[in-house]
């Protein structure tokens, strides 16, 4: 038995699909408590990391724990006090959120005589006690994601698996969800997060978790990774056309800057001497013809943190949380 303050214990934890390394000796811990962030581009390995830890796929190498249970061989002690939320619904559209609600108590062995009490807390606590006898097919995307969570909760776990728990929600949703999630840690329980979205992640997390190619490459809480560019500046270039082919010719002009494109008509310099910059950007957009609207310096952001640390854009992420992957974590 691990340690009862570490919820999740990592050790050279490996995943290998015949010759694809999918998950290459990573080691963390997640401390009781906290929501940790766990981010990186699809294939970056965190399904298979999250599969692992519930006890869905045995490891290939190395060794993990989850609530002090050594895995995979005391998986099912562990899962009596965990809660997996998949990127999409494992829940069923025939039946109402009362109902829904009720079926996983009963999937879990809530007590008969305590299934009720939780189930009604819960449509309370989410806001959805008003449409407990609706079905839950005729539910908003935002109110499917929060009955899927509080499904999760049914059972009391101490640990909570939420895989994308906001995506493709408006932002009202992801608003009430996030204050939600925030709850739970009031509530002293433990959250291993997933998301596509940075800022989403640098609200709610204590510490975050970037993972690239099956390798973690940074942990450190949000301010902690945000300090590693603080230091550097920081400008962003808008311009009145199409700038995607100046990419190229603009990074060959920066010395020691870093160009990252951030739409087809903005730019975003990092580090590098600010007035060679300024020069580099003006005689390239003259050259080009296209017409450089604003430049601002920023201060940085998780955002900019990732695209230093990685070498990947945000807009790599958000193109990946509209890939309609599945986490395979689910039903």
């Amino acid at each position: 038995m691990t340690h009862k303050s570490a919820a999740i214990i990592a050790d050279k934890l490996t995943k290998l699909y015949g010759d694809l390394l999918a998950v290459d000796g990573i080691s963390f811990q997640v401390d009781e408590g906290e929501i940790f962030g766990f981010l990186g581009p699809n294939g970056s390995g965190k399904t298979s990391t999250i599969r692992m830890l519930v006890g869905l796929s045995r490891p290939s190498g190395g060794r993990a724990s989850v609530l002090g249970y050594d895995l995979p061989g005391e998986s099912s002690q562990a899962k009596r006090y965990v809660g997996v939320v998949p990127d999409s619904s494992n829940l069923y559209d025939e039946l109402s959120a009362r109902e829904n609600l009720l079926f996983m108590a009963r999937l879990y062995g809530v007590p008969r005589k305590e299934q009720n009490s939780r189930v009604h807390r819960l449509l309370q606590d989410f806001g959805l006690y008003e449409r407990r006898d609706d079905l839950f097919g005729t539910f908003s995307r935002g109110m499917k994601r929060a009955l899927t969570i509080a499904a999760a909760l049914v059972h009391e776990p101490r640990l909570l698996f939420l895989d994308e728990p906001t995506a493709g929600l408006d932002a009202a949703a992801a608003r009430s969800l996030r204050r939600l999630i925030s709850g739970l840690r009031e509530k002293g329980m433990t959250v291993f997060l997933t998301t596509h979205y940075l800022t989403e992640a640098d609200m709610l997390c204590d510490r975050i978790a970037i993972l690239v190619q099956g390798r973690i490459v940074r942990i450190d809480t949000p301010e902690g990774l945000k300090h590693l560019i603080q230091d550097q500046s920081l400008i962003e270039f808008s311009f009145r056309g199409d700038v995607s082919a100046l990419l190229a010719d603009l990074q060959s002009r920066l010395e020691g800057g870093q160009a990252a494109l951030l739409d087809s008509s903005r730019i975003r310099v990092y580090g590098g001497d600010p007035p060679r910059i300024f020069d580099a950007v003006f005689q390239s957009s003259r050259e080009s013809g296209i017409g450089l609207e604003s430049a601002s310096t920023i201060r940085p952001s998780l955002e900019d943190a990732f695209l230093q640390i990685t070498g990947l854009s945000p807009q790599v992420m958000a193109a990946d949380k509209g890939s309609g992957k599945g986490s395979g974590v689910g039903r």
